[in-house]
């Protein structure tokens, strides 16, 4: 059926592929009938719609399979195709075959959605397999990836999704940092000024601070201070939310609106019985109107809706969250200090007096200046980020 001439048979049989390959117990038996092989070719499919699906097929083998699944998918070449179609879409992502209005209608936008299953794609290879890597570096995907980025203002989903593929590829990566120039940085900049308060767009700019400090080297020294300032401004407003309190609000928001469309379906109900009932007094002979007519149309609001947006949002933040910690862990680990700095730390007589007084200017996180430059420890403490950690593993 992937190969079937009608366009609509093989989109269906992606489809069917996706979705099974969810099941991790699956995916030996349709690596045995190379499934990657056969997809693959599909990413450069005539119709966009299966061009979409095989990309989401491929996306949730790599998701679902883990890294061997990946090294598989890598060394049976599906980086050839996959490169050429971020390429493609990259070209055509500003000259849509579809108007904007058109689009707007279908409530559908073929190249970004193309694009987000590519990425994530791509995002999952990189983080897996060091020659995907190598091969994102030597084909300069950059370029294409970061002209996604510039869509964050319309489509953060894609934003996010470019902003998790930057940030595995520019991890230990320093063939990359050549590629970051003043325009690409200018990409990264923008979107850390993104003023936009949702979760969505607090994980986006924190995976964007979490690329620059991975690029940190690019940077000029006379930069590097406010540069690492503006990355852990980023950091200790994630940090400072509440997540259990957004949880709740977000429950309560759901709950609200769950309940609308289960109220106007009540409602247009008896408003269908009274008018049955004015109608079946005028003429008993008239044909009834189905009574569970309505009720059928509105079953889908027993059921979470599809796009979930509360969840979406919880979600958000706490990714953000994440990242924000692991990225302060590393900022930390960084630039560790040699085996004589810490015997020597530890032999002097003075030590426990710095660690304690390192601990209360930390606000309760033991954390030695040792481990940090002096640009970091100054944004460290004037964002209050020990402060905004330690609060965050405190029982109430």
């Amino acid at each position: 059926q992937l190969q079937h001439p009608s366009a609509e048979v093989r989109e269906c049989a992606c489809a069917s592929i996706s979705k099974l390959l969810q099941q991790k117990h699956v995916i030996p038996a349709f690596l045995q009938r190379d499934v990657v092989r056969c997809l693959g070719p599909l990413l450069m499919d005539h119709s966009l719609a299966v061009r979409e699906t095989a990309a989401g097929a491929l996306r949730n083998l790599s998701a679902c399979g883990g890294f061997e699944v990946c090294d598989d998918m890598v060394t049976k070449d599906i980086m050839t195709p996959l490169v050429a179609l971020l390429k493609e879409c990259s070209t055509g992502l500003d000259a849509n075959q579809l108007s904007p209005k058109k689009c707007r209608e279908m409530n559908k936008n073929y190249i970004e959605d193309i694009a987000n299953e590519a990425i994530n794609l791509l995002w999952n290879v990189c983080e897996c397999n060091n020659t995907a890597v190598s091969i994102f570096n030597k084909e300069g995907c950059l370029e294409a990836v970061l002209h996604y980025m510039k869509k964050f203002s319309t489509n953060v989903d894609l934003a996010i999704s470019v902003a998790n593929c930057l940030q595995a590829v520019t991890e230990d990566n320093p063939d990359l940092l050549s590629s970051f120039n003043a325009s690409a940085q200018q990409v990264l900049e923008t979107v850390m000024l993104c003023p936009e308060s949702t979760m969505k767009h607090i994980l986006l700019r924190t995976l964007i601070a979490g690329t620059i400090w991975n690029i940190k080297d690019t940077i000029p020294p006379g930069s590097l201070g406010s540069m690492v300032n503006a990355i852990l401004k980023i950091f200790s407003e994630s940090l400072a939310i509440d997540a259990g309190e957004t949880i709740i609000r977000m429950n309560e928001a759901e709950k609200n609106r769950l309940k609308l469309p289960a109220e106007a379906a009540e409602t247009e109900e008896n408003m269908s019985d009274v008018i049955d009932s004015c109608v079946l007094n005028e003429d008993d002979d008239m044909e009834e109107i189905p009574q569970g007519k309505v009720r059928r149309e509105n079953d889908i609001s027993d059921l979470l809706p599809s796009d979930k947006w509360e969840l979406k949002e919880v979600t958000a933040l706490l990714m953000a969250q994440q990242t924000a910690l692991e990225i302060i862990v590393n900022m930390c680990c960084s630039e560790d200090p040699s085996e004589d700095e810490w015997e020597e730390l530890s032999s002097s007589d003075e030590s426990d007096l710095f660690m304690e007084n390192s601990y209360n200017e930390g606000g309760g996180l033991l954390m030695s200046p040792l481990c940090l430059s002096d640009e970091v420890n100054s944004a460290f403490l004037n964002n209050l980020i020990p402060k905004k950690v330690s609060s965050l593993i405190l029982f109430p």
